[in-house]
This record gives C-alpha cells, sequence and structure tokens, in this order.
C-alpha cells in the first residue's frame, strides 16, 4: 500500500496530484491512499457547470471568500474550509464492469470505522436537501461524509469528503450556491465531525482515517511533492 501525505502548493496542481496517484496504482498494480486537506475552495461538478445560474453561483462562493473552481466529475457543489477533509482510495482493477458496490461497501464501512474511533457513531444515509446529494453518504446530526467513485482502465478510485468543523460556515456558502443553481438544500443538514462530538482538529481526523483506509501491513510513505 502506498500512502500519500500532503497538500500540493496550489488547486490545480492538488487535483494533478490526484489523477497521477490514479495513473500510478493502474500502472504499478499497487493501492495507493490519500488523505489530506484541501485549499479552501467551493468545487463545482459539471452538472452545475451546465446550469443557467452558475456564473451567480461561482459570485455567491466568492463574494464568501470560497474561490470557485471545477472538478471533472458529477455531482454538485462542495465547499471545503482549509480544515476540511478529502480522502481517497484507489485500488488497481481487471474489469471494469465488476466491483463496484463492493469498493463503495468496503470504503464506507472503513469510514465509519475511523469516525468510531473518533467518538463518532455515523449512519448511512443522509438527511434531505443535503449538498452534493448522493447515494454514498455517512449522517451522524447532519451529513458529514459524502463518497463518490471514479473507473478507469486499471483502476478505480473511491474518494471522499469529510467535515470536520466549520459547518456553519460551509452551510453558510452553500445556502446562496444552491439557490443561485436551482437545487434545494437545508443549511441544518450540514453536519461535522465536531457537531457530532468528535475532535475538532483536522490532523486527528486525518490520521484516523489514513489508519483505516490503508489497513495493516507495510506502507510506503510519500511526500505529495513526489507523487
Amino acid at each position: 500500500m502506498r500512502v500519500i501525505r500532503g497538500r500540493a502548493a496550489t488547486v490545480a496542481a492538488d487535483q494533478e496530484a490526484s489523477r497521477r496517484l490514479l495513473d500510478w496504482v493502474a500502472e504499478n498494480g499497487t493501492p495507493a491512499v490519500r488523505v489530506w486537506t484541501p485549499h479552501r475552495q467551493v468545487a463545482f461538478g459539471r452538472r452545475d457547470s451546465g446550469s443557467p445560474g452558475y456564473e451567480r453561483a461561482k459570485q455567491a462562493a466568492e463574494a464568501h471568500g470560497f474561490p470557485p473552481i471545477e472538478r471533472n466529475v458529477g455531482g454538485r457543489a462542495v465547499a471545503y474550509t482549509g480544515t476540511t477533509v478529502a480522502f481517497g482510495r484507489a485500488v488497481p482493477i481487471a474489469d471494469m464492469r465488476s466491483g463496484l458496490s463492493d469498493r463503495y461497501d468496503s470504503l464506507t464501512a472503513a469510514v465509519q470505522v475511523a469516525l468510531s474511533r473518533l467518538g463518532v457513531s455515523a449512519s448511512t444515509g443522509e438527511p434531505s436537501n443535503s449538498f452534493c446529494p448522493g447515494a454514498h453518504s455517512l449522517q451522524a446530526d447532519g451529513k458529514l461524509v459524502g463518497i463518490a467513485q471514479r473507473v478507469r482502465r486499471g483502476a478505480a478510485l473511491v474518494a471522499g469528503i469529510c467535515i470536520v468543523t466549520g459547518h456553519a460556515e460551509i452551510a453558510a456558502v452553500l445556502d446562496p450556491v444552491y439557490d443561485a443553481l436551482g437545487v434545494p438544500f437545508d443549511p441544518d443538514s450540514v453536519g461535522s465531525v465536531e457537531k457530532a462530538g468528535g475532535p475538532a482538529d483536522s490532523q486527528t481526523v486525518i490520521n484516523a482515517l489514513e489508519t483505516a483506509l490503508a489497513g495493516p501491513g507495510d506502507h510506503e510513505v510519500v511526500s505529495v511533492r513526489d507523487v
């Protein structure tokens, strides 16, 4: 298992590091894990960029001090405060048509274990009108984890977001953003590790998630600068 640590210097470099991680797994046939705190931003998905209110949504993000960026995946807007944790586990695959559900289940279970060790009992599902609504989410006094999957020839990446603290700030920026996009959103649906009774320290959450996602055994630890 390869473990990648740290945050790249810019949002674009951070996105490129995640892309290279998936390429490396496909080429080397070895799984890899990355858990980190992305730069402060509101990340818009492909569905958002096609909305008539997209420009207004980006302006709303900027007005709240969140630089708007676009990501090459589906889904809806997600806010990162700078303390929000992102995580991903990339695994080699032989068949792009199989294993999707098993990979979701495995990662979801690992994240639940990590949260449990932090004192948070998170259940599957999400409240109504949550941010980036999807079938693979975890909730504990609000949605605090969302999970998605990207599959390419040779490798699959199951990744997500974990809100550690700052749930009120995230709700405040996403409320006008989702309004501009014409997507229902309930600010009270946003949870966090802190809100659910866990620690408000991002590094503590990173350590717990990395341990749970990487599992036991020997790991090759590398800096994101070397990916």
